[in-house]
């Protein structure tokens, strides 16, 4: 199931004190950015928020591991009566974002115009 344009809405609302908060529509789902990097995925309106140690110290027993989708990474899963209370989601979203490593530099796109051609040598017709 997807998620609903709504939690998204809900939820970037709840966010909307932090500056440079946005989600990103993929696949049905949603990431959900904090600055430059991802800091949480949306899937089927639930919430995953990276894990981080310092995250995970101020959620305390708020949290169970949950996985976004089949072969995705623990995340913390953040049940949605918590998705209520906007300061301690602010605050948690803040401390993941804060503690995320540096998103990898993107790798620069190559000029299609400076690409080589490769060409096949033709092979002789037979007689």
């Amino acid at each position: 199931m997807a998620t609903s344009p709504d939690t998204i809405d809900f939820i970037l609302d709840q966010l909307s004190s932090l500056p440079r908060v946005a989600a990103r529509k993929m696949f049905g789902e949603y990431a959900l950015y904090v600055g430059d990097g991802v800091a949480a995925l949306v899937c089927d309106d639930t919430l995953f928020v990276k894990i981080t140690e310092e995250g995970k110290e101020f959620v305390g027993e708020r949290y169970m591991e949950g996985f976004a989708y089949p072969g995705a990474k623990a995340s913390m899963q953040i049940e949605s009566e918590y998705l209520e209370d906007r300061e301690w989601l602010v605050e948690l979203m803040s401390i993941t974002s804060e503690h995320l490593p540096p998103p990898k530099p993107k790798k620069p796109r190559r000029d299609p115009s400076t690409r080589e051609k490769k060409t096949i040598p033709k092979t002789p017709k037979k007689k």
